[in-house]
């Protein structure tokens, strides 16, 4: 039970709850923490917060305070790889990545348990690509009291399946094939071997042969081949997806035993983009784009492909929402709307 006493006749009385200061372009944080005991030499800064009243507290049978609550939720909904301080700041419990990977977030779970107007679940967008130790959710409760069938409910809702959890990069050793006559015979300066060995470098993938192919399907064929028996983990191949037709790759990497082929998406720019796997090992085809924009669809199926995401053609439709770069003068991509579903 919560009543009210005047700030001034708090003294000796036990803060129930974290009191936030807010002192604009300079803290907003905690000016006095749950536990606190207050003093005579406290009531001015007190009341300089707006602080006129103070709460007494007294937990009814049924009832749980705001930081048991949170730290109730917390450990409901931090799955593999997500971790948090059990010490609440504010009645709010952060949830930070354990690895640096693929945040996946149950949407649907977390939908519903938001429409419990108590309880406040709030995260980054699924398919989000966090570093270690980043924060990518937060959980209190709105009332500093509130009744523990309303967190049961949360759990009744979650079940055994946890909201957030981190999907640890796999760092996979690749092979790249370019293709097209005009690059393979030096009429033009190979561009996709820098694009893509800088992106790969980013999640710490070794490069492990780059092999250079004309518009011939078997030897596209050949150099998958190749690249697989020298035991590449994942292969690239730039160029020829296009429908012009001395572009040959997609019929060669179905030739060569390609399965569960996804060509095509509303992703903008990439629409011609290919994922497949050949003996297990995912394939993606790279259109020309990526040598030209700095963010496409490759940022966006990268991470997916090295989190051991399945690439399914019902994925890549959902990003058609969300799918249309808008070429910012300066990217700031992950920071943008690009990629986001």
């Amino acid at each position: 039970m919560l009543k009210t006493i005047p700030v001034e006749e708090a003294v000796g009385h036990v803060l129930v709850h974290d009191i936030t200061e807010i002192r604009p372009g300079e803290f907003k944080g905690p000016a006095f923490k749950k536990g606190h005991i207050v003093t005579e030499k406290d009531i001015p800064h007190l009341k300089r917060l707006g602080k006129e009243r103070l709460y007494v507290l007294t937990l009814e049978p049924g009832e749980l305070h705001e930081d048991e609550a949170a730290l109730r939720l917390a450990t409901l909904i931090a799955g593999e790889n997500v971790v948090f301080d059990p010490k609440p700041s504010e009645g709010k419990i952060s949830l930070k990545a354990k690895v640096k990977g693929l945040l996946k977030v149950d949407v649907d779970t977390l939908t519903q348990a938001a429409m419990i107007p108590e309880v406040c679940i709030s995260s980054l967008h699924n398919n989000t690509v966090v570093s270690e130790g980043q924060v990518i959710a937060a959980t209190r409760v709105i009332p500093l009291v509130i009744k523990a069938h309303v967190v049961e409910i949360v759990e009744n809702i979650c079940g055994k399946k946890k909201i957030f959890e981190v999907k640890a990069f796999n760092r996979l050793s690749t092979g790249l094939i370019i293709t097209g006559n005009e690059v393979y015979y030096g009429l033009i300066e190979d561009k996709f071997n820098g694009a893509v060995t800088k992106k790969l470098r980013n999640y710490e993938c070794d490069l492990i042969n780059t092999i250079y192919c004309p518009d011939d399907k078997q030897k596209i064929m050949d150099a998958i081949n190749s690249l697989i028996s020298e035991n590449a983990q994942l292969i690239i191949i730039s160029g020829g997806m296009s429908v012009d037709p001395d572009d040959v790759t997609r019929l060669a990497i179905a030739e060569a035993g390609a399965t569960d082929i996804v060509y095509g998406t509303s992703i903008l720019p990439g629409a011609m983009f290919l994922y497949a796997k050949i003996k297990g090992i995912p394939i993606m085809g790279l259109p020309a784009c990526v040598i030209y924009f700095k963010t496409t669809v490759f940022d966006i199926m990268l991470p997916r492909v090295l989190a051991g995401e399945e690439i399914r053609r019902e994925d890549i439709a959902r990003l058609a929402h969300g799918g249309l770069c808008l070429n910012c003068e300066e990217c700031r991509y992950p920071v943008c709307p690009f990629g986001k579903a």
